[in-house]
């Protein structure tokens, strides 16, 4: 890959991030009300202590989503939708610490669904709550995601939110599109943009991040909308 010299490449960028900023801030609203609860799943990524509240990992932009996304939960398992969370889960030697700082490790505090979350599942609701750990930046590699799947066969809608943007969700989100294509099977994959973010550092510019990843979401055939209403 060669780039453009740099005041060509700057411009350019420029001009096509302002176009995907109007993009980004002209998607509408989805009422919960046009998912069938039959085919369609919330898919809640990461919200845990570890990226929400405390650690190495924590981002308050993170936290943020706790109260909106236990709200949405609450209303998809009242309409008889079911919830999948995915919860990260590592050990001392797991892999992936090689390339993020510790973080949520099995056992501790930070492996656990934030409260609000953990209440949201606690509540007698028709659709059913299940939690899922994972020790990659991937759930749907997970073997029990991969089982969920197989016994809910009439789910052709994944809900995609929670974190990050950039790393969980989009891997996710693809993975799950790829797989579907690799089939010829239908499957919708739908981000709301207001229920997903990513954490702020340096060479890491969450709104950057975020626009970046929202952009490949869209290309690669997930849906975006700017939140579920209900």
């Amino acid at each position: 890959m060669t780039f453009s010299p740099k005041e060509a490449f700057l411009s350019r960028c420029a001009q096509e991030l302002s176009s995907l900023y109007d993009r980004l801030s002209a998607l509408e609203d989805i009422p919960l009300s046009s998912l069938p609860p039959e085919e369609t799943a919330l898919i809640v990524v990461d919200m845990v202590n570890g990226f929400a509240v405390e650690g190495a990992m924590a981002s308050p932009r993170v936290g943020a989503l706790s109260g909106p996304l236990a709200a949405l939960t609450r209303a998809c398992r009242r309409r008889g939708m079911p919830v999948v969370a995915f919860a990260d889960s590592h050990t001392a030697d797991s892999i992936e610490l090689a390339a993020y700082p510790p973080h949520c490790l099995r056992g501790t505090p930070e492996a656990r669904l934030v409260p609000e979350l953990e209440e949201a599942a606690r509540e007698n609701a028709p659709g059913s709550f299940v939690q899922i750990a994972k020790n990659s930046t991937n759930g749907f590699m997970e073997p029990e995601f991969d089982a969920w799947r197989r016994e809910n066969p009439s789910v052709s809608t994944y809900v995609v939110v929670g974190d990050c943007t950039d790393i969980c969700i989009h891997q996710f989100a693809l993975s799950a599109k790829a797989h579907a294509n690799a089939r010829n099977l239908p499957l919708r994959v739908l981000v709301p943009a207001a229920l997903v973010d990513t954490f702020d550092a340096p060479g890491h510019p969450a709104d950057l991040a975020n626009a970046a990843a929202l952009y490949s979401l869209r290309a690669n055939g997930a849906e975006l909308c700017r939140s579920l209403v209900y």
